[in-house]
């Protein structure tokens, strides 16, 4: 699931406010600020839709598999001729 970081971090990949993310989730601009800010515990549907808002702007998230979690930019694939 995304962590806090994660998300702050996909934030600034894509320079978005946190009212940006909301908007895009559908959810309320607080929950994104709680959530970042580690002071409460979003439902497991809420994580969801931020992760799917996220997604849909083209960011992938790294699993933790030893080298830490991470975002970053899905790769884009290369059309050829």
């Amino acid at each position: 699931m995304i962590s806090p970081s994660q998300c702050r971090a996909a934030r600034g990949l894509l320079n978005w406010t946190q009212a940006d993310l909301a908007k895009a989730a559908g959810v309320g601009v607080v929950t994104v600020r709680q959530f970042e800010g580690e002071s409460g515990t979003p439902r497991s549907a809420t994580l969801v839709v931020i992760a799917q808002a996220l997604e849909a702007a083209g960011l992938e998230f790294i699993p933790e598999n030893g080298g830490g979690a991470g975002i970053r930019f899905r790769e884009r694939k290369v059309a050829t001729e």
